[in-house]
């Protein structure tokens, strides 16, 4: 509907330009928020903002109707979240009101509302993501949104010029003027990233999550990791310092789990000395220096290569090597640590850790119990009064069977009560977390101590940058048995079924790789790269980061104090730019009127400026009377085409004027012009010399005007009180010295 069509009620309801405008703008800014929501729910609620845009053209909604929308939203998402909140419930609610937003979308009013609700979509998304993507469709939503909001103004403007009032604006033109604004404001943001003191926690807490990033976690039961399997997701990034293990050597310890229940796993709560430090360990002399970059969890749980030689910064190392952070890690953190396999690893048993090591469930698993019983009877046997040989054999003999009888996939059934029996004995196929618990199981019926690890296995390095890249599919699930003399051993049994889950990483399930074909490989490693250089540059830019930052130019660590103050400083600049920027003239948009502009700049220079007054041929007749110079004839004939162009059609409009704009930033005055001397006319005479033996009112201002300011000079209250038309001619006349010689001071 165009504006004519509108009739009266322009001014009031919405046109299709500006319509079309707000619509785009709220569906760009909705956009990032969309691709942080699970996928089924991001799906419903982009089709939500698809159709609400349809219902709302078809005609007046009524309250009622769209009261009952949004109630059967919020019940959506809150059922999704089960009741749940947090910030992605809060996110949820705010892309679902903003896709819902559009249905009372009648007016200019509400189509400011929208724009201005609409722009807290990128801002949550943040609260979710803080990778380049999100900020580079969050800077996309806020341009958009903003050239919504210009065209908006333009359209109800009573002085929008003609292109404006018609909607005919390029695009690229309000983009431009975005820009601009973004720029003049673009260094008080930079200097408030750097400079602004930042604190080591946060001021303010910011509630978890309702439903927890993917990550390792202190609990397990089998069959809960195939959504973490398939997430390919980088989990973390480990760049070495000197020798780098082999892949078949990365296992990344996280969370050792003791306790077994009959079907969940759990992990000890160590307190008291044995939360401060390892079991005693001889380590090998092969050591690994690294750090280590992990992906936000909203988890304290985390992993090292195994084993660590110490716990990193303000983390905790357990009893039983396990790493935890001191607080849950919301963002991206860095590590620096060293690690070292085992060669003897807690020799020496406690009592106490030993029965825990041993501890089953009464009523579960009774096959399996049986077997292992039946197994260490065997072993004994077979190896009377050498208890280590027996409980090697027992282990060997558990692996032998899972090579020749079990299978691995991503694919496996259901267990019931008895998961250990169902799945030794019926299924015989799962993965990592099967594998894992009915192994420890085994060894602990057999009476040998076992516990599970988890973590993550392998991983994949990056030539770009030489760093090893760990996605969360990576997650594994392996096996520790406390054998005499040596102490815990890793076992890995899924291994023994499917190798190439652990060693074939690179060549099988190399990132980039699509349906077996890998040439989108550099295309990910590149950008992967990318991404880690901004989580190195821009999320990793801490407070002690902060501190260091003039260490380069030779200036220590700064205390917050001194931090402040180059703050301070760096915002009085900022401010004084933008200050600067806003206020200096506008550049002149028509190219013609700046060659016209530029041209009479260089002519003031040598004093023949224009006055404000004077219409262009004019001021050129004058210069050309006035002075000497040889190319005064060109200049009246570039002022004659200037003219006939501003005020004149012609058939090749642009060919004449960009020929004008080269002749006039061309020209240039040749030299300093020389005034000619003319007598004053009647009025000066009269402004400059008493009348009838009275001085006139410019020089009585002038005698009065010396006594009251004291001013030492004539000259000086010639230049104060006399008007500037005036002055260059009647100062040869009033500022006469007492001897009568001419005394000019002009």
């Amino acid at each position: 509907m165009s504006k004519a069509e509108a009739g009266p009620g322009s001014r009031v309801d919405l046109d299709r330009s500006d319509r079309l405008w707000t619509l785009s703008a709220g569906g760009v800014c909705l956009l990032p928020l969309l691709l942080q929501l699970p996928g089924t729910l991001a799906v419903g609620v982009g089709v939500v903002g698809l159709a609400t845009p349809l219902l709302a053209r078809s005609g007046h909604v009524s309250i009622l109707v769209r009261l009952l929308l949004a109630l059967a939203l919020l019940a959506t998402v809150m059922l999704f979240y089960r009741f749940s909140f947090g910030r992605d419930t809060g996110c949820a609610l705010l892309a679902t009101m903003l896709a819902l937003k559009p249905v009372e979308l009648r007016h200019r009013r509400d189509a400011r509302s929208l724009l201005g609700f609409a722009l807290f979509a990128p801002f949550a998304t943040f609260l979710l993501d803080q990778g380049p993507i999100s900020l580079a469709l969050g800077l996309i939503s806020l341009a958009v949104a903003l050239m919504a909001m210009s065209k908006l103004s333009e359209s109800e403007s009573e002085f929008a010029s003609d292109d404006a009032a018609t909607g005919r604006e390029a695009p690229w033109q309000r983009l431009r003027n975005v820009g601009r604004m973004a720029l003049t404001g673009l260094p008080l943001a930079l200097v408030v990233f750097w400079l602004f003191p930042r604190l080591v926690s946060p001021l303010w807490g910011v509630p978890d999550r309702a439903i927890g990033r993917p990550g390792l976690s202190n609990e397990m039961s089998p069959g809960d990791w195939i959504d973490l399997i398939a997430d390919e997701s980088p989990a973390l990034r480990a760049t070495f310092f000197g020798p780098q293990p082999e892949a078949s050597e990365m296992y990344w310890r996280g969370p050792v789990l003791w306790d077994f229940d009959g079907r969940r796993w759990r992990g000890l709560r160590w307190s008291g000395p044995q939360a401060e430090r390892g079991a005693a360990t001889k380590h090998s002399e092969k050591r690994y220096d690294y750090e280590m970059e992990l992906e936000p969890t909203d988890r304290r749980q985390m992993v090292a290569l195994d084993v660590p030689l110490a716990a990193p910064g303000d983390a905790t190392l357990d009893h039983d090597y396990s790493l935890r952070s001191a607080l849950p890690m919301a963002a991206l953190t860095r590590w620096r640590l060293q690690s070292a396999a085992p060669e003897r690893f807690e020799t020496e048993l406690p009592p106490w850790l030993r029965e825990r090591a041993l501890g089953l469930p009464a009523g579960y698993n009774p096959k399996t119990l049986a077997q292992a019983q039946r197994w260490r009877r065997e072993a004994d046997a077979a190896h009377r009064g050498d208890r280590a040989a027996a409980d090697a054999a027992i282990v060997n003999r558990m692996l032998a069977s899972i090579r020749r009888e079990f299978v691995y996939t991503l694919d496996a059934e259901p267990l019931g009560r008895h998961t250990v029996d169902e799945f030794l004995f019926r299924t015989k196929a799962g993965f990592c977390e099967h594998y894992s618990s009915s192994f420890v199981v085994t060894m602990r019926a057999a009476g040998i101590p076992a516990r599970v690890v988890t973590g993550y296995v392998g991983g994949y390095r990056n030539p770009i940058g030489d760093y090893w890249l760990v996605r969360r599919s990576d997650a594994h699930a392996w096996s520790e048995v406390w054998l005499t003399g040596r102490g815990w051993v890793r076992i890995d049994p899924t291994a023994a079924v499917a190798p190439e889950r652990i060693y074939d990483t690179i060549d099988d399930r190399a990132p980039g790789a699509f349906a077996g074909f890998s040439g989108f490989g550099p295309v990910f490693d590149v950008g992967d790269w990318l991404r880690r250089g901004w989580n190195d540059f821009v999320l990793g830019f801490n407070a002690n980061r902060q501190r260091r930052l003039f260490s380069s130019l030779g200036v220590p660590d700064m205390d917050p104090a001194r931090l402040a103050q180059v703050f301070i400083v760096g915002t009085v600049l900022a401010l004084g730019g933008m200050w600067w920027l806003t206020t200096r003239n506008e550049r002149e948009r028509d190219p013609l009127l700046r060659a016209w502009r530029g041209m009479e700049a260089r002519y003031r220079r040598i004093g023949l400026s224009r006055e404000r007054h004077e219409p262009a041929l004019r001021w050129a007749q004058r210069v050309a009377g006035e002075a000497t110079e040889a190319n005064s004839t060109l200049l009246l004939e570039l002022t004659e085409r200037f003219a006939r162009w501003r005020y004149a059609r012609h058939e090749n409009e642009r060919a004449e004027r960009d020929a004008l704009i080269r002749d006039l930033r061309r020209h240039r005055p040749r030299r300093r012009a020389r005034r000619r001397s003319r007598p004053p006319s009647a009025l000066e005479k009269d402004a400059c010399e008493p009348s009838g033996g009275v001085r006139s009112e410019p020089v009585q201002n002038l005698r009065r005007g010396m006594r009251r300011a004291h001013l030492p000079s004539r000259s000086a209250a010639l230049r104060r009180y006399l008007p500037s038309s005036l002055s260059p001619l009647c100062g040869e006349r009033v500022a006469k010295g007492r001897k009568g010689r001419l005394s000019r001071t002009a």
